[in-house]
């Protein structure tokens, strides 16, 4: 598939968000070292801190489809800088990747930027240490 494919895919995730609360929605796309696809997008709860972002139903789905590697996640905010992973959400990508996973920050436009998980993540605590 082709990148606009994956934005397009992205930006359909997010437009599925359950955001009442935030009105923040957010969508994301894995690419797998196999080259499936998983998306997720954020939903809330009215137990605020108990909802679940984009990138962690996306893992989910990956992992529910029996894949363990992400290559590459796209993630999408309404933001015209793109969609920026929150901190648990890096982590969560980071125990499923290695420092040469890419993470592309989208908004509706297009790609805002790349950046591999090594530099959004420095050192970082993963599966390996344990």
């Amino acid at each position: 598939m082709s990148e606009e494919s994956y934005i397009k895919l992205t930006k359909e995730a997010m437009s599925k968000a359950y955001v009442p609360y935030s009105n923040y929605p957010v969508g994301a796309l894995i690419i797998t070292d196999k080259g499936n696809q998983y998306t997720g997008c954020n939903v809330e709860n009215a137990s605020y801190p108990l909802g679940n972002c984009a990138e962690a139903s996306a893992i989910a789905s990956m992992v529910m489809g029996g894949e363990n590697k992400i290559n590459k996640i796209y993630v999408m905010t309404r933001n015209d800088e793109g969609g920026i992973p929150c901190g648990g959400c890096r982590q969560r990508i980071r125990e499923f990747s290695d420092e040469s996973t890419e993470v592309i920050m989208c908004s509706p436009d297009g790609i805002k930027d790349r950046i591999h998980l090594s530099k959004l993540l420095p050192q970082s605590f993963g599966p390996e240490h344990l």
